[in-house]
């Protein structure tokens, strides 16, 4: 009877330890493999390979893994939380030794992350952040604030200090869109003589961008410049303003994509700032690679990186898509 009695309480104290971690709010942290040598798949998780600036970032990350002696595969959520959810699930089944993820939603993708790093797969975000320091491994993004900064001033510069303007918004649920929209206003604010007549959110994308410049330009008919929030949405509006035979209104992008590059030397586009998206996505894949070979994790978890203003005096110099030579 007394061993029937020890046998119980070692079952209730295990069912105790088990609750205690099932209702634990703070996932387990990623096994630190040290593996020494490279090996396995990497899941790269991007935004949407139809925008170019997401579909570098997966073939930088992919071709950096495989030279590495990985396997790796490309993945899209487009935005919705769910499909990333789904992408998650698929790396942990298939055993990923990393995962490199362009978040969908600063907060919505926490648990997400989180769900990785309790299968003890180490996550590693490349340009957007979420909302919870801790969780992944290492977050890796352009300095937004700067390149905002740098880009407002030199549409200042082109535009002069008096106009009636319009922003281009990117997605509300990427923070990265009001990080620039802060950064354009603390530089714009101080010429009183530019007045903001609209804003309208065009969620990165060229379409909306060009529908959303014609309800714009329809009720501000006099205005002088457009200050966007990425290159997509620039050239959206650069295309609306020309069907309408809008001329002498100056246009401001941010990404430096190809397209935006090619406006920038041709006079459509004023500027565009280049986000040094093939850099980072490169060093998210090498942390990566060192964790899983050492267990060594960043020293820290957030980097930034600068941004470069392209204008047609140095355009010439980018190369690769998204990558400056100069």
């Amino acid at each position: 009877m007394k061993r029937r009695n020890i046998l119980i309480a070692l079952g209730a104290s295990a069912a105790l330890v088990m609750g205690l971690t099932a209702c634990s709010s703070t996932p387990a942290a990623p096994a630190a493999s040290g593996d020494a040598t490279a090996g396995g798949l990497i899941t790269i998780i991007v935004n949407d390979p139809a925008n170019p600036y997401w579909k570098t970032e997966g073939d930088v990350a992919k071709a950096a893994a495989e030279k590495l002696g990985y396997t790796a595969t490309v993945g899209a959520h487009k935005g919705d939380t769910n499909t990333e959810n789904t992408l998650i699930d698929t790396a942990i089944s298939n055993n990923s030794k990393a995962i490199i993820l362009d978040p969908a939603n600063a907060d919505g993708s926490i648990a997400a992350v989180k769900k990785a790093i309790a299968a003890k797969i180490p996550v590693f975000l490349v340009n957007a952040e979420i909302n919870q320091s801790g969780v992944a491994l290492a977050q890796l993004v352009s300095n937004n604030a700067q390149g905002a900064a740098i880009g407002a001033g030199e549409w200042v510069k082109q535009l002069g200090d008096t106009g009636s303007y319009v922003e281009l918004f990117g997605a509300p649920s990427d923070n990265n869109a009001q990080t620039r929209s802060n950064g354009f206003e603390t530089v714009i604010k101080q010429y009183p003589g530019l007045v903001k007549a609209g804003k309208e959110v065009a969620d990165w994308d060229r379409t909306k961008g060009h529908d959303k410049m014609q309800t714009l330009l329809q009720a501000n008919p006099t205005l002088t410049g457009v200050i966007s929030g990425n290159d997509e949405m620039a050239l959206g509006a650069i295309a609306a303003l020309g069907e309408a035979g809008k001329t002498g209104v100056l246009v401001g992008g941010f990404d430096g994509s190809p397209d935006a590059v090619a406006a920038v030397l041709s006079g459509k586009l004023a500027y565009t700032v280049l986000q040094p998206v093939a850099v980072f996505s490169k060093e998210a894949v090498k942390i990566a690679d060192e964790y899983i070979r050492t267990g060594k994790a960043p020293a820290q978890e957030k980097q930034s990186f600068d941004c470069i203003l392209i204008t047609k005096a140095n355009a010439s110099k980018m190369t690769d898509p998204f990558t400056y030579a100069g």
